[in-house]
């Protein structure tokens, strides 16, 4: 599979538990959308992926995925300590240069 650049580096830091790195394959201004709502900027995105990382302590694996113009999907089987774990997601990553501008995350 391949995939772009910053969703690499998404998930490889996910896989290291690298926030810093994480956060870096962001773009300033971007957005996250998940279950608990929509977090805008880097910042907010850390401080949601680091309580997620706390509370599930979850890994994501690449499934298979497809692109659609800036969107690449992602079908990530998703394990950790949640019910129903482990789970299939779409991870909908907007990529805007060599950043992540949006990612969308539903069962």
């Amino acid at each position: 599979m391949t995939l772009p650049s910053p969703v690499l580096a998404y998930i490889d830091a996910d896989g290291r538990n690298d926030g810093v790195a994480l956060i870096d394959a962001f773009t300033p201004d971007a957005a996250v959308k998940d279950e608990d709502g929509t977090h805008f900027g880097k910042k907010a995105i850390g401080a949601w992926w680091r309580a997620a990382k706390a509370k599930y302590q979850h890994v994501i694996e690449p499934l298979e995925s497809t692109e659609d113009g800036q969107t690449t999907r992602v079908l990530m089987n998703v394990a950790g300590q949640f019910p129903g774990s482990p789970a299939r997601m779409v991870f909908a990553f907007r990529v805007e240069g060599s950043r992540i501008a949006g990612l969308e995350i539903n069962p």
